[in-house]
């Protein structure tokens, strides 16, 4: 594990690093006055095209703007080449491993994972224990936080298995770059990214169940527009071509799921929900639920249906299981893991949680089913009564946490009124499984952390995004 944080863009003697030299020259030929420029154009179009997220809870900011950086995060053909494999290797491994849980445990009753961490976890979901899923793929979307740590490595910070969300700001992030600084894509090969909508839309078809038409149909369900992410399901239904839906624009009949039209019912084949399993179908789950669709998990039992991601998917999310994951690649795959899990402590083992206690200044802890940036103790930047406040909770319930040393995350450039600095970056690559493989676009949402020194960067806590580019000439002319 590194010790020293990863300049992207140098090297430790100054030296431009070649993927970045035409960033360096662009930097050092730009007056601040146009940096300030191009910073004030992007954010103006981030305002007109009204791609803002929710914080709830927060009642003077409801909606915010997620800052946006216009030095672009740089990787070359190679890294990325590495990154890839990486990538669709451990995503193989989450379906395969969720397949598995939900049908003959093998992995449990080889001890590889304790049965307690699966049966115990809130994501769990019995209702799907048995039931097989089109075509045997729970995770069609997956959003894998990767981190760098040096030149070379690459470590996966947390699994999103659920209904991973950034992918609007990932191309968003991309056409107002192009708009707003064309002059720099001109003097590189980037990897486009504009397929996304397209690769996803045929994942998304390959899953149909058997049953459907050779023209499936296709909806984007949203809990409505006071989610946090309204703005991202609007955005990929508009791309995909296909309708945005809330629970009461579905109804099921004699097992089959219909959409209300004014051409009457169509049957719906594939739903791309970006609602919990909670509310998914008050019949199933939560009885209060009014965004669901009464009826939707017996058609989807009966395999009438295909929903992706698939009930149940959450439990892959959660970070004890994360800290399986090199073994449930080998028990799977049967190959080394490409792509490395950073160093974890599970505070339900009594020696782990002496470890953590005695060293809490250090670590990172944090909760196994938390997201967001929401529930963590970072320890170096934390006050002693902080630091002793969860110290009280890991004593009383350590099986809810892990902890991990702070990772020295790498930085890239990042422009601001007083001039261009480093800050911490991570990056979220989305996984594409379907019935006719796996596709992964170059690049991802590039979050990152906009006050100095700080390790966060989620867009809740004062994160920002950076466009990333996968350039095929690292070299200057």
């Amino acid at each position: 594990m590194a010790t020293a944080f990863f300049n992207e863009m140098a090297k430790p003697d100054g030296t431009i690093r070649p993927a970045y030299e035409r960033i360096a020259r662009w930097l050092d030929e730009s007056p601040p006055e146009v940096l300030a420029s191009r910073r004030a154009q992007a954010e103006l179009m981030f305002r007109r095209i009204g791609i803002t997220f929710a914080v709830y809870g927060d009642k003077e900011a409801a909606e915010r703007l997620i800052p946006f950086d216009i030095v672009p995060r740089v990787l070359t053909r190679a890294e990325w080449t590495r990154l890839e494999a990486g990538l669709v290797q451990r995503v193989k491994a989450l379906n395969m491993f969720l397949a598995d849980v939900y049908g003959a445990g093998d992995i449990l009753r080889a001890g590889i994972v304790p049965s307690d961490i699966i049966y115990r976890n809130p994501a769990y979901r019995p209702e799907m224990a048995g039931r097989p899923v089109p075509h045997d793929i729970y995770a069609h979307i997956a959003g894998i936080d990767v981190v760098r740590v040096d030149e070379n490595d690459f470590y996966v910070l947390e699994d999103n298995a659920r209904t991973p969300s950034g992918v609007s700001y990932m191309l968003e992030n991309r056409e107002v770059m192009m708009r707003v600084l064309p002059e720099l894509f001109a003097r590189h090969a980037v990897a486009p990214i504009e397929n996304y909508p397209n690769e996803l839309l045929a994942s998304l078809r390959s899953v149909a169940p058997h049953s459907a038409s050779r023209d499936p149909t296709i909806v984007v369900l949203t809990p409505g527009q006071f989610n946090s992410a309204y703005y991202e399901h609007s955005f990929l239904a508009d791309k995909l071509g296909v309708e945005l839906v809330e629970g009461s624009d579905l109804f099921v009949r004699d097992g089959i799921v219909f959409m209300r039209t004014t051409q009457g019912p169509l049957r719906v084949d594939v739903i791309y929900r970006r609602l919990d399993d909670d509310f998914l179908d008050p019949l199933a789950f939560r009885p209060d639920s009014a965004l669901g669709v009464p009826g939707l998990m017996s058609a989807y039992q009966a395999g009438n249906v295909t929903l992706a991601n698939a009930v149940g998917a959450g439990v892959a999310d959660d970070k004890a299981v994360y800290t399986y994951m090199p073994e449930i690649i080998r028990f799977y795959l049967g190959e080394a893991p490409l792509l490395k899990n950073v160093p974890t402590w599970r505070c339900r083992e009594p020696d782990a949680l002496k470890y953590v206690l005695e060293h809490l200044p250090e670590l990172v802890v944090k909760e196994v089913n938390g997201s967001g940036g929401y529930g963590m103790l970072v320890g170096p930047h934390a006050s002693r009564a902080e630091i002793e406040t969860f110290a009280g909770k890991l004593a009383r319930d350590p099986s809810n946490f892990i902890a991990q040393p702070t990772l020295a995350l790498s930085t890239c450039p990042t422009s601001f009124e007083s001039g261009v600095s480093p800050r911490h970056v991570d990056l979220r690559p989305f996984v594409l499984s379907g019935a006719d493989g796996v596709r992964v676009v170059p690049g991802g949402l590039t979050r990152v952390a906009l006050k100095e020194g700080s390790l966060v960067v989620n867009s809740s806590q004062g994160g920002g995004t950076k466009d990333t580019w996968v350039v095929d000439d690292p070299g200057a002319n």
